[in-house]
């Protein structure tokens, strides 16, 4: 398994030179006025290639160390086209396809429906499988040392395991925590390794993306949903202490806090990290944009600080989205019995419920 994942990161990792025309901060500087929004905004978002450095004086075409990325594009009228993203480096046509500022599009302006391995889709690929690499190891050390004390990566994760289960899964949801720990660890790791992950030069921004984020959320509005009891739609369609004659205001309230817990989580997860790279980006601007020396040490102070803040930032983020999703599924569980036991139920489910007020 080892190897495998060794070998799948080298092939992911391999570089290809070509001589493409990516919005760097050298090109940018180079050129008459920098635009550090358009730098910014390039950093950030999504891409047909994965960039990672620009070798040599970009004015004299410097070299560009990029790995092409699938290209995988449906157009009703011509079928099923793959190819690779350097066909389109520079502006460049092919098979009637352009790329016009990251959106795949017909040159004879048809409909095309893009299915591409993008920067941040390779970037969910490359940490999907760090994360089963890692936990297979860390389940292969517990089948080894069945009773014994921890070894290695299996005694740093069982901390975070054991403190997800004890103080999220347990105290949020209560007696019915085992059947949802899975989901919890699942998203806890998956968020905190691609925010890692995209703190790395070069990385992909994958947990700043919008998509993600709504994904993650959805899956636990979905998870919530479905586990819910008939109590959790009591307090929603008879909200207990509540005159049947104010029922008609509180049942769409009660209804939009559904939907506006997920909402919260995509939105709460996206802002802190693209507000993160935002930040850091902008003090390394600066260098460019006073063109003086002078100001170099300032903003890398500055934006070496914010990047170990993000260490920080990127765990936080992580604990906050699955204690609020061990909330909002520990309030859809909730058993009148489960306030008398102090457990997860009872607690959590009122905390969800002020936090969805």
């Amino acid at each position: 398994m080892k190897r495998l994942l060794i070998a799948l990161f080298c092939i992911l990792s391999l570089p290809v030179f070509a001589q493409e025309p990516t919005p760097t901060i050298e090109e940018a500087t180079d050129s008459e006025a920098f635009s550090p929004g358009e730098m910014i905004l390039h950093h950030i978002g999504d891409a047909h290639e994965w960039h990672f450095a620009t070798i040599g004086d970009e004015a004299e075409h410097g070299t560009h160390i990029t790995i092409p990325l699938p290209i995988i594009a449906y157009q009703p009228n011509k079928g099923l086209s793959v190819f690779s993203s350097s066909h389109l480096a520079e502006g460049k046509v092919y098979n009637g396809l352009k790329l016009e500022h990251e959106h795949l599009e017909a040159e004879d302006g048809g409909k095309v429906y893009d299915f591409s391995i993008t920067k941040n889709v390779a970037s969910l690929l490359l940490s999907a499988a760090l994360l089963l690499g890692v936990f297979f190891t860390v389940a292969s050390g517990y089948k080894k040392n069945h009773g014994g004390a921890p070894k290695g990566v299996q005694s740093f994760f069982e901390v975070l395991i054991v403190f997800i289960r004890d103080e999220v899964g347990k105290k949020a949801i209560g007696p019915k925590y085992e059947r949802y720990m899975p989901y919890l660890l699942t998203i806890f790791f998956f968020i905190w390794f691609n925010n890692m992950l995209g703190l790395m030069p070069g990385a992909a921004n994958l947990t700043g993306n919008i998509a993600v984020t709504m994904t993650l959320a959805l899956m636990t509005l979905g998870i919530t949903l479905f586990s819910s009891n008939k109590n959790y739609w009591a307090h929603i369609f008879a909200t207990p202490g509540v005159p049947k004659a104010l029922l008609p205001i509180m049942i769409p309230v009660e209804l939009i806090g559904v939907i506006v817990k997920p909402f919260s989580l995509m939105v709460r997860l996206f802002a802190n990290i693209t507000a993160g790279h935002i930040v850091i980006l902008s003090f390394i601007s600066l260098i460019f944009i006073f063109k003086s020396v002078l100001i170099s040490p300032v903003s890398l102070a500055f934006g070496l600080f914010i990047n170990v803040l993000e260490l920080l930032v990127a765990i936080l983020q992580a604990y906050i989205f699955t204690l609020l999703t061990a909330m909002y599924i520990g309030g859809a569980v909730e058993e009148h019995h489960d306030a008398d036991l102090q457990m997860g139920g009872g607690d959590g489910a009122s905390q969800a419920h002020a936090h969805g007020h």
